[in-house]
């Protein structure tokens, strides 16, 4: 069986980390290593493992290669608290003619998150 885990690099883990719980309700479930500084962490946002990784070279900001989408209760709610935990939200959700609405916003570190909820 063959599976894939998304794996973000960040100069500042502890920020990412708390923007992911903070909006997605992520809860850490793997720490590398186990004492001192972080270098790698798991997190769970519902049946999904999330890496974060610190890497101080990591360029915030640069192109947007991969999207993260992310099925949620309520786009249109999340939004505040995106803006809240650092992230930011340039435009309003809109109806999908696919059935889904959707807010393209971004983490603190400019990586794009969909927010998407099935209409």
């Amino acid at each position: 069986m063959t599976s894939i885990q998304p794996i973000v690099s960040t100069p500042d883990l502890p920020r990412l980390r708390a923007f992911y719980a903070q909006v997605l309700g992520a809860e850490q479930t793997m720490r590398v290593p186990a004492e001192g500084p972080e270098f790698y962490v798991e997190l769970r946002i519902g049946d999904t493992a999330l890496g974060v990784v610190h890497r101080a070279d990591t360029e915030v900001g640069a192109p947007v290669r991969i999207i993260l989408s992310a099925a949620v209760d309520d786009v249109d709610a999340l939004l505040p608290v995106v803006e809240a935990a650092g992230g930011k939200a340039p435009d309003r959700p809109n109806d999908m003619p696919w059935g889904e609405r959707v807010a393209h916003v971004l983490d603190p570190d400019g990586n794009m998150l969909n927010l998407t909820h099935r209409i």
